[in-house]
């Protein structure tokens, strides 16, 4: 298991995601984004917007992505 916070992840907060792949972490990092802003949160609207409106963009969602997993893939296990 391994743990990005919701600022590694293009958020602005430290909110932790934990998961065993990278996946899991960025799922976990759209449920909270989701959430978070729908229970009022302005802080985060940017970086729902932002998520919402990668795939608008494939090379940079994939690129996006790729960091991510990269990132994932450099930490340690928890």
């Amino acid at each position: 298991m391994k743990t990005m916070t919701c600022r590694q992840l293009g958020g602005p907060c430290a909110f932790e995601h934990h998961g065993e792949t990278a996946d899991e972490v960025i799922k976990s990092q759209d449920r909270h984004l989701k959430e978070i802003v729908a229970g009022g949160d302005e802080s985060h609207q940017g970086a729902l917007k932002d998520m919402k409106g990668r795939w608008k963009n494939p090379l940079g969602a994939m690129s996006w992505y790729k960091k991510a997993k990269r990132d994932f893939a450099a930490l340690k296990d928890d």
